[in-house]
């Protein structure tokens, strides 16, 4: 029976295996070096996002702890994506607009409720008073969230209730991010009816108000809106430093005397810089570190 002869390799010599190509890579191999770009291309839009008045190459490659001709490849695809922008002139580069769209597309009503509610629980505990966060609606403002504290005699307030912005301190928080203009328009527009004897009724009265929460960051409601009721709310921002909304406590005016509420006030900041936090706002101190 006749044999088939093997074909001849040439020169008899043994073969050798290419090395694969690197598109060959073992599959998890591929994934480090893709979670990796993604951990680096975060790093870089974190970095750039804490310098408001934009970032060099060399320095941010020096922050981030790459090397220019790495960082330079990264942040080049995010400008072409839109989601970095270079200044023409200092060639520096910033957060791009695409960015912002993401973040306030993410920042809708039931995501700030779900993030608001676990720091108006710890609030409550803290202060055994009713927490509330609200944001603008037009001329007033409208309670995302609220949590009741532990105590007894809790102040009934619903989520979704609309209040007014010049008797309350969740709304006189907004108007204090008004400009003077803005704040005048809000005047002439609404009737400062009064809703109990301590309501504020008057254009006069009512800007002075205004330029002292300015001035200490602070709203105080003194049984204006309920004669029965005391609150006091702070600021809460969004990480572009706006003010998007008010972080408050409230109970009963035996219990909560002014004094009282003043005090518990570091409580309520600090409830607010943990919301703020969480909306991305990365706090003074961060964005001092950033100017310098």
């Amino acid at each position: 029976m006749a044999t088939r002869s093997k074909p001849k390799t040439g020169a008899g010599r043994a073969t050798v295996a290419r090395p694969r190509a690197a598109s060959a890579r073992d599959p998890a191999e591929r994934a480090r070096g893709g979670v990796q770009s993604i951990g680096r291309a975060f790093a870089i839009m974190e970095e750039i996002a804490r310098n408001r008045d934009g970032i060099g190459l060399a320095e941010l490659s020096k922050r981030v702890g790459l090397h220019n001709s790495t960082t330079f490849h990264l942040v080049r695809t995010m400008v072409s994506l839109g989601y970095v922008r270079q200044l023409k002139d200092s060639k520096r580069y910033r957060i791009g607009r695409p960015l912002f769209a993401l973040a306030a597309n993410a920042l809708d009503e039931i995501e700030m409720m779900s993030l608001a509610t676990p720091v108006l629980e710890e609030l409550s505990r803290e202060t055994g008073e009713s927490a509330h966060f609200s944001v603008r609606m037009n001329d007033a403002v409208v309670v995302l969230a609220r949590t009741s504290g532990p105590g007894a005699f809790q102040l009934a307030d619903r989520v979704g209730v609309v209040r007014p912005a010049y008797c309350t301190a969740l709304g006189k928080i907004m108007l204090s991010v008004f400009s003077d203009e803005q704040l005048d328009g809000y005047i002439e527009r609404t009737e400062l009816t009064p809703m109990t004897p301590n309501t504020i009724t008057t254009p006069e009265r009512l800007r002075r108000e205004v330029a002292e929460v300015r001035r200490v960051g602070l709203a105080i409601d003194d049984g204006e809106f309920d004669p029965e009721a005391r609150c006091a709310a702070v600021p809460v921002r969004d990480f572009t430093g706006r003010v998007i909304g008010a972080l408050g406590i409230s109970g009963p005016v035996w219990r909560l005397s002014i004094d009282t509420l003043k005090k518990r006030a570091v409580l309520v900041r600090a409830a607010a810089d943990k919301l703020s936090a969480e909306f991305g706002y990365p706090g003074e101190g961060a964005r001092v570190r950033a100017a310098e």
